[in-house]
């Protein structure tokens, strides 16, 4: 077994490590989701932590982990009587983001089920994380029917495996501890909020800091064991301080000054439901018993918000975590002073130490927006001519105008690609999926998971006579076994293919563009979709947005997005091919709808016209679904953009239909008529 990398070796990354020691304390703070970019340590932490948690008693034998003092009642490997039991490691269970429903939950024997009428079951990583520790990876990458059943059992500390009327329960209960890259998905607001704490973590700016990262790293990798053993004392001694707040723990009290600053910060930054509450009065309890007291002060109070709060507060994707610590510093203050006039009844033993904005130690900070401009590869493109007569708006002296700010984001109609696909879960197009409507039975190709029943008896059925059935069951076997087959909704990739030439500008089309493309991305925030942005303009074409499910990302990037210059319309479509070629290799059963919005007179080059057609055909080619929205004025029009949907296999339209409350309505309506 590798050895873990030591907690307290960690360079920075106060927060996280707090975090995760508060749930050390009081497991009943309900995890820890951390979010962050790559290569911060985060995994490092998480895993070191399980080192440091105490000792779990069990009952000898058992594969769930009961409790010797309590045990479960229900535990499919009892009934167990009460005794001393034996002492092992906490244990740290990994969650990997393409684990099967089984895996998760364990796999129940539906052959001897229906043949021998035994239950015999296999138990998953739940049962294996029962007392301890599940952590998962990329959380935010996991797939929505596991995310379903990790919400089932953190809900009721126990999962339940059903097979065809055949069920086991076992008790689940469990610290729950995620890592994520924001830039690659937001999280489920449903299982955003059963994370206790959240904390954003970011590699440091200053250069020692970080060189002490790369010598205790490099020290580590070339000697394990003997970088563990130099950390054993400091390793030792947060273990003896976890233990000693876990006693004292019991013994602090959260009086009345405390609980009323907890309610108003709450109340004032609008969190959902009551759950915010209890975490910040258990976090706050976690704080004072880890300083080693046993009064709540108000610095617990402030410290417990700025771990608890940010994740609950969002109302909007497009919103930036975190909190406001100048209006969190106010509603503390106030209620603290309102605290001193309720006499000798008023709990708080420090009225008047409110927060001065440097105490609380480990608070984050609301991360600062992405503030990138344009990428600027083409920025030295001069300005055209008027394309068609139209003039050019005058800008910058490159010819690039400044970036039009998009329209309102609105709801979205249902897009849908044409056709039964095999994608990823999602909630969009059709797909033969293991979740959904049952549509039919086949032979099962492995382990058998989804039990057709009726299927079964019907393949069954003819061979009791030859079988030798005497009594009242059926007699069944391995090739009487039938999968049921269903279907529900996948994932797809919509990828947008933008003209952001001068011309566009001119009449101020990307404004409606931008908020069609941010409409969709919270469509596909909720539908578990990637949305890609292709521009072209000047002589290039650039990869505005890649694939992604970040609508935080999206937002960003969009709104900078710079116009001006000719028209390349074969480089764009060239790009946005290589874009889908690339996407194939990493998800090959994602199907794509492109979406071209362009007037369609392509400038610059010999023959520009005739090169984007070829470029078109490829897509055509490859059977992708695709539409082109006409954005061509005036009085003298030349209908390209009809001849590209012609060399794409795709429809045109108008740019009448290209408003911002009607383009993916306009989408869906061609995907209708194209199956």
């Amino acid at each position: 077994m590798t050895t873990p990398f030591p907690f307290t070796a960690v360079v920075g990354q106060d927060d996280l490590r707090l975090a995760l020691l508060l749930n050390a304390v009081s497991p009943a703070v309900g995890g820890v989701l951390v979010r962050g970019e790559k290569g911060t340590a985060k995994s490092t932490a998480v895993r070191a932590l399980s080192a440091l948690l105490p000792e779990v008693a069990v009952v000898p034998g058992c594969r769930f982990s009961c409790d010797p003092s309590s045990p479960d009642p229900a535990c499919p490997d009892g009934p167990h009587e009460t005794g001393p039991g034996a002492q092992r490691p906490a244990r740290m269970v990994e969650l990997p983001v393409g684990a099967s429903e089984d895996r998760l939950v364990g796999a129940l024997d539906i052959e001897r089920a229906l043949a021998e009428g035994v239950k015999a079951f296999e138990p998953g990583l739940l049962a294996d994380a029962h007392r301890g520790i599940l952590y998962v990876d990329e959380v935010n990458l996991l797939h929505d029917h596991l995310v379903d059943l990790l919400l089932d059992a953190a809900a009721m500390g126990a999962s339940y495996v059903e097979r065809e009327g055949v069920s086991v329960r076992h008790a689940a209960k469990f610290l729950l501890v995620g890592t994520m890259n924001p830039e690659e998905g937001e999280l489920r607001p449903q299982l955003l909020d059963r994370f206790g704490l959240t904390v954003e973590v970011a590699a440091s700016r200053e250069p020692d800091q970080r060189v002490e990262v790369v010598r205790r790293r490099l020290a580590y990798d070339d000697d394990p064991d003997g970088f563990t053993v130099r950390w054993a004392d400091e390793e030792s001694a947060v273990r003896q301080q976890i233990v000693a707040a876990r006693k004292l723990l019991p013994s602090v009290r959260l009086g009345d000054g405390a609980l009323r600053q907890i309610a108003a910060t709450c109340a004032a930054f609008e969190v959902d439901g009551m759950r915010a509450d209890i975490v910040m009065a258990r976090t706050a309890t976690a704080l004072a018993a880890w300083a080693g007291r046993t009064d709540v002060l108000a610095e617990d109070v402030r410290q417990a918000a700025l771990l608890a709060l940010p994740h609950r507060r969002r109302r909007n994707p497009f919103d930036a975590p975190g909190l406001d610590e100048n209006k969190l510093d106010e509603t503390l203050e106030e209620f603290a002073e309102q605290g001193q006039g309720q006499g000798p009844e008023d709990d708080d033993p420090d009225p008047d130490g409110g927060p001065d904005g440097s105490g609380g130690g480990g608070g984050q900070q609301p991360p600062e927006s992405d503030s990138d401009g344009p990428e600027g590869d083409d920025a030295g493109a001069q300005p055209e001519a008027g394309e068609g007569g139209e003039p050019q708006p005058s800008g910058t002296g490159s010819g690039e105008q400044q970036p039009v700010r998009a329209s309102e984001p609105f709801r979205t109609k249902v897009l849908s690609v044409p056709g039964l696909g095999e994608g990823a879960a999602g909630r969009r197009s059709r797909a033969r999926t293991e979740h959904g409507r049952t549509t039919g039975a086949r032979r099962p190709q492995g382990a058998l998971t989804k039990l057709h029943l009726a299927a079964t008896i019907q393949a069954a059925a003819p061979h009791q006579l030859a079988r030798g059935r005497a009594g009242r069951g059926l007699v069944v076997r391995r090739d009487d076994l039938r999968q049921a087959t269903r279907e529900g909704r996948e994932g797809n990739l919509v990828l947008f293919v933008v003209d952001a030439s001068g011309s566009m500008a001119a009449r101020q089309r990307m404004s409606a563009v931008k908020g069609a493309v941010l409409s969709l991305l919270l469509d596909a925030y909720q539908r578990r979709d990637k949305v890609g942005l292709v521009t072209f303009r000047g002589s290039a074409a650039d990869v505005a947005l890649p694939p992604t499910s970040s609508v935080d990302a999206a937002a960003v990037r969009l709104e900078s997005l710079p116009t001006g210059g000719r028209t390349p319309i074969a480089a764009g479509l060239l790009k946005a091919h290589d874009v889908l070629r690339v996407e194939r290799l990493r998800d090959p059963a994602r199907r794509a709808l492109v979406v071209l919005v362009t007037d369609g007179r392509a400038t610059g080059g010999p023959e520009p016209v005739a090169l984007a057609g070829r470029a078109a055909r490829l897509f055509a080619a490859d059977g992708v679904a695709s539409v082109v929205v006409d954005c061509e004025s005036g009085p003298v029009r030349l209908g390209l953009a009809g001849q590209l949907a012609g060399e794409l296999e795709g429809t045109a339209v108008t740019l009448d239909e290209l408003r911002a409350d009607s383009i993916v309505g306009l989408v869906k309506d061609v995907q209708r008529r194209a199956a």
